[in-house]
């Protein structure tokens, strides 16, 4: 059996300044590669400071692989639809020098819908102008002539192809993942269908992996990444007290957003798929999720809990010392 990997994901949501934020995630990548941590994983979000506070992750990512050795740097995503392709190209091929060749790619459409009105498009437009953005990155990476003879890619990245990951919500995204021989990433939480409230995550992500599996061309060896949100702490009621007011903002974004989220930490844990407590606790609630013992990769995020810096800093060792080996298998 191969042996799972396991990553930190920070969406960089700590309560302080941005300087702050970044300050504060470098530590906690730099301190998840102590712990044994094989990959960290930074998220991208244009503009809404309490989606996430970084729009620019090559360039923070640049600053990490300096002050890291061989933790694994990954984006979860580069919001491509938003971007000139070309310069993504160039700042992977870039920055995967700098690091060692420890950069993976995820990348999607994005969501928010006011988010791409300065970029030119409109959330409808998205997924045409993914496809549009995903093969230019591409044939950049290969090395194919880029608009004149004399054009190439440089400096060259071949290798970069073969460390792309798609997100997405959809069995048809994951199929379309697996076809192009591409990694899966799913997400550690996405809203329940309306007429039917009571899915568990896994029931819902189980069937792209079938459809990323079935798609996934002879010879190619998947990739699935899984995100979940997960708060280990010392004792069940400090992490109890911490997830309240984190996980009842997120239950009312997404009352904003027309979903149904009950009132309770109990139904609002389950409902947004978060794991906290101590470490048995979690390790017996991750154990449970069916879909971790399929996937290749997971990252584990504190948000939406988003507890202190230092309550990070010991979830991360304690995921380090009584969850991951669990997992790995």
């Amino acid at each position: 059996m191969t042996r799972k990997r396991i990553g930190f994901f920070t969406r960089l949501l700590d309560d302080t300044t941005a300087q702050q934020r970044y300050r504060l995630a470098t530590e906690q990548i730099q301190h998840a590669e102590r712990t044994g941590f094989d990959s960290a994983w930074i998220a991208q979000h244009h503009f809404h400071e309490k989606e996430g506070g970084l729009p620019s992750p090559l360039l923070f990512l640049a600053h990490v692989a300096a002050h890291t050795r061989t933790i694994r740097l990954g984006t979860g995503i580069i919001t491509l639809a938003m971007e000139n392709a070309l310069r993504v190209a160039e700042d992977t091929a870039v920055l995967d020098l700098l690091s060692n060749g420890r950069l993976e790619v995820g990348l999607g459409s994005g969501g928010t819908a006011t988010s791409f009105l300065p970029f030119g498009i409109t959330i409808d437009q998205r997924a045409s102008v993914f496809a549009d953005h995903l093969h230019q990155l591409l044939s950049a990476w290969r090395g194919d002539t880029l608009g004149h003879p004399d054009n190439h890619l440089y400096p060259a990245a071949p290798t970069l192809a073969q460390r792309v990951w798609i997100a997405t919500f959809s069995v048809e995204g994951a199929a379309r993942a697996g076809q192009a021989g591409h990694g899966l990433m799913l997400s550690r939480t996405q809203p329940r269908p309306a007429d039917q409230p009571d899915l568990t995550l896994d029931q819902m992500q189980n069937p792209m992996i079938d459809a990323y599996l079935a798609a996934l061309p002879p010879g190619i060896a998947p990739r699935i990444l899984a995100s979940r949100t997960a708060f280990v702490a010392d004792s069940n009621d400090y992490a109890r007290r911490l997830a309240e007011p984190g996980l009842q903002r997120q239950a009312d974004h997404f009352r904003a957003s027309g979903h149904v989220v009950g009132h309770t930490l109990d139904e609002q844990a389950r409902q947004l798929d978060a794991h906290f407590g101590d470490a048995d606790r979690v390790r017996q609630s991750l154990l449970a999720d069916t879909v971790l013992q399929r996937v290749t990769d997971i990252s584990f995020q504190v948000h939406s809990i988003d507890p202190p810096h230092a309550d990070i800093l010991r979830s991360i060792e304690l995921i380090a010392d009584h969850i991951a080996p669990a997992l790995r298998g």
